[in-house]
């Protein structure tokens, strides 16, 4: 009878024991926790506070030039090329003098801009995807895809830059900042620019 009750007692304080371990285990585990939200946020891209502030410059260009349905891919486009920082902040010194650097007018960069937008636009049969593509490559592309597919894909932007990176002796002028860019041999223009300015505009259609 001793034995058994000795039995029964060692029984009892093993389940104590036990009961007690899941017990602070299951305190320390609720003391610890974090909300998911906590460990994975979503990021999206952030818009800066100068291209909000050139808003109403785009819009009175979009309106110039019919375009206006457009004023936030218009924004999102600055975003990508500049941030809004700079004197050119579309970067259109290009479209307009056919070099770098030409412009030092906020507002012509975005007069010239828009302007320029709104003839890719037209050339490329309002395919947005395309005449976004082809502000950063030029309007050659839209040749260029015409004569192929007829309509932008990533993998024509690509066969692209990598044709006029090729072409171009002068290799060095290229920075090729686009991650993946330079193993792909496609270093001419910006080949996920489609990608990057959608995104812009997603946040900014969200405000």
């Amino acid at each position: 009878m001793k034995i058994k009750k000795k039995t029964k007692n060692a029984f009892k304080k093993t389940a104590v024991i036990i009961i007690t371990i899941c017990s602070i285990f299951v305190v320390v585990s609720f003391i610890s926790y974090e909300k998911p939200d906590d460990n994975f946020k979503v990021s999206y891209p952030v818009i800066s506070e100068e291209v909000e502030n050139y808003r109403h410059i785009v819009e009175k260009y979009a309106k110039k030039f019919d375009v206006l349905a457009y004023e936030n891919v218009l924004l999102a486009m600055m975003m990508q090329e500049s941030g809004g920082r700079g004197n050119d902040p579309m970067q259109s010194s290009e479209s307009y003098c056919g070099s770098r650097g030409c412009i030092d007018d906020p507002e012509l960069s975005i007069k010239q801009g828009v302007y320029y937008f709104s003839k890719t636009l037209q050339d490329a049969d309002d395919d947005l995807e395309l005449a976004i593509q082809s502000y950063n490559f030029g309007r050659g592309f839209i040749d260029y895809v015409q004569g192929k597919s007829g309509k932008y894909t990533i993998e024509i932007a690509i066969d692209f830059s990598k044709e006029m990176y090729d072409k171009d002796p002068n290799k060095s002028k290229y920075r090729c900042l686009r991650e993946g860019a330079r193993e792909l041999d496609a270093c001419y223009g910006d080949i996920y620019y489609v990608r990057s300015v959608m995104e812009y505009r997603e946040v900014l259609s969200g405000n």
